[in-house]
């Protein structure tokens, strides 16, 4: 009798998977898909870090410098030299906190707004492509597994 060809097998479905396995699988997935829309968001006009911080006021409008430090997760002293380039460049202004002289705020610019879109559209075109190549039920698989990421995160 000739065995079972068992790359032909079915998956087994029924048993649930290891949970810290597969807290290890999504965790390398989603570093290494990060770490790749990342780079496909940069340009020769600002570093992945620099568009970090554009994309941090894009998201949560105007702040300080220490406020911009601690969502980074980086030292003063790094953040004004980010904050240094990016103001060369005309994507963020610094103006005087509203309430407070001592303090500067930092915002986007007209330009800073352009470079966050393009980051932006670059990334999705990137995972688009990657996303069209799939089969339709691959395509739906990911759409549930965001969907419960997204829920997962919200909690």
């Amino acid at each position: 009798m000739t065995p079972p060809n068992l790359t032909d097998a079915a998956p087994d479905t029924s048993a649930s998977p290891d949970i810290l396995e597969l807290a290890a699988e999504l965790r390398v997935a989603i570093m290494r898909t990060s770490r790749i829309l990342r780079t496909q968001a940069t340009s020769d006009v600002v570093s992945p870090g620099q568009n970090s911080v554009l994309s941090v006021l894009g998201k949560r409008g105007p702040l300080t410098m220490r406020q911009l430090a601690d969502i980074e997760h980086v030292q003063a002293p790094s953040m004004t030299r980010t904050v240094n380039h990016l103001c060369e460049g005309g994507f963020v202004a610094r103006t005087e906190h509203p309430t407070d002289g001592r303090l500067v705020v930092v915002g986007l610019t007209d330009a800073g707004r352009a470079v966050l879109e393009e980051s932006r559209r670059l990334r999705a075109a990137w995972l688009a492509s990657r996303l069209d190549a799939l089969p339709p039920g691959d395509q739906a698989a990911l759409h549930r597994a965001a969907e419960l990421l997204l829920e997962m995160t919200a909690r």
